[in-house]
């Protein structure tokens, strides 16, 4: 059974991905977000097969940097643990380096860019477009702006 890691950083971005959840059966599936109150509740739901990552923001400049390390090295932690053959993410910052991770280790990334975008590129999409294995837009409008993305729809 092939394994994958879901990843995303809270909010909007966690809500995409737990729509693919009917799919997280079909694998040895591990599910990776940040830690925040709102969404302590996954806990419940997924038992073991859910950690968190430091929650942080680029709003946090005094802050960001010294999280976004601790999230590197956490990261590396949890792909190593995992090692998982898939990684898909909705992004944001929490994916970034787990997906970089996981490429130079050699695991699949599947990247599908936000719904919440239609007209312009994500910082993480940016980062992320030339080293997936697969990006997804939802938006048909976001294939000028990624002419090797494939057009999935709305995940929603």
């Amino acid at each position: 059974m092939k394994s994958v890691m879901f990843i995303a950083s809270t909010g909007g971005h966690l809500n995409e991905l737990l729509q693919l959840r009917k799919m997280f059966e079909n694998y040895d599936y591990h599910l990776v977000t940040e830690h925040t109150k709102s969404n302590l509740y996954l806990k419940k739901e997924f038992g073991k097969k859910i950690n968190y990552l430091i929650y942080g923001t680029k709003h946090h400049m005094l802050t960001y940097p010294f999280k976004l390390l601790i999230n590197c090295f956490i990261s590396l932690f949890l792909y190593l643990k995992y090692h998982p053959d898939y990684i898909i993410t909705t992004g944001v910052h929490t994916a970034g380096p787990m997906c970089c991770i996981g490429k130079i280790f050699g695991s699949r990334v599947i990247y599908i860019e936000t719904f919440a975008n239609m007209v312009t590129k994500t910082s993480t999409g940016k980062l992320l477009y030339p080293i997936s294995d697969k990006f997804i837009v939802q938006w048909e409008s976001m294939k000028k702006l990624y002419p090797n993305a494939e057009f999935g729809g709305w995940i929603f």
